[in-house]
């Protein structure tokens, strides 16, 4: 008999396909382990709620029964008719001042979970003929600096307490031992160096706050049909990629899951292995 592996593997269609031939209901249908009842009258923020894969989180949370706290740029129709607990709006994650304020203006008490989900894509693939260094930093900022200037305003601000969670939505892009898989040919370089360093930042993190009991997720959502990977979309079908509400249970799936004792492990929402760094 065969071990379970310890690791998802990082060939994308052949991981699908794999899932498809052994008929693996975790993977291809998330409802069949997924209760959402944990969240019911959890408060849960998330930035980036407004659209994509952070509004369909918004969703789903709302479905079952959590307030939600909007973390935002701004709002959208979308999320305004999900009637949010609370909007905090004008949020730009790269901004100081800005992130430092967020727990003085969230008025509803303590947060159960933090949903770290704001990012950005460059939209062209970026290759030597066409490095662009401001965008790269601008993604680094987003996407590893964000988040951690989001969760220090909470913790320090005292509204994540013993017990409470964290998810940080980064990417299997970030591994570095998967490039040579997934990127034989290199490129795409200031995406994949904003999502290693988002790595980094939240293993770090999650060391320091393990003191306080707070838990740290750090997850690759799946691969997922949104507005930032629609560079990508011929390969949708081929890689399994899947809707946003789906997408969004798989995150919700693992973040129940999370414990003191996976706290700072890279997981894939898709089949719930570990993507090595």
């Amino acid at each position: 008999m065969s071990a379970t592996p310890v690791y998802s593997d990082p060939d994308q269609p052949a991981r699908f396909a794999k899932a498809k031939e052994e008929n693996n209901q975790r993977y291809l249908d998330i409802t069949t382990v997924y209760d959402p009842s944990f969240l019911k009258g959890k408060r849960v923020a998330i930035t980036g709620a407004n659209r994509g894969i952070g509004l369909a989180l918004a969703t789903e949370l709302v479905e079952a029964g959590g307030e939600l706290i909007a973390l935002v740029r701004s709002s959208s129709d979308e999320l305004e008719a999900l009637k949010p607990a609370e909007i905090v709006k004008g949020i730009d994650v790269t901004n100081d001042e800005e992130c430092k304020n967020i727990a003085g203006q969230i008025k509803g008490g303590p947060i159960d979970i933090l949903i770290n989900n704001a990012g950005y894509f460059m939209e062209e693939v970026e290759t030597l003929d066409n490095l662009n260094f401001p965008e790269q930093l601008k993604t680094v900022d987003i996407c590893a600096c964000g988040p951690l200037r989001v969760s220090a305003s909470l913790i320090n601000g005292g509204l994540l307490k013993e017990g409470s969670k964290i998810i940080m939505i980064t990417s299997q892009g970030g591994s570095v031992s998967w490039r040579t898989v997934q990127n034989p040919n290199g490129c795409d370089y200031g995406h994949h160096m904003s999502k290693a360093a988002a790595n980094m930042m939240s293993v770090l993190l999650s060391q320091e706050v393990k003191s306080k009991g707070i838990m740290i997720g750090v997850f690759h959502p799946g691969f997922n049909k949104t507005e930032m990977t629609a560079k990508y979309k011929e390969i949708w079908e081929k890689e399994g990629a899947v809707d946003p509400s789906i997408g969004a249970k798989r995150v919700f799936y693992e973040a129940g899951r999370l414990s003191m004792e996976t706290t700072g492990k890279f997981i894939n929402c898709e089949d719930g292995l570990e993507i090595p760094w």
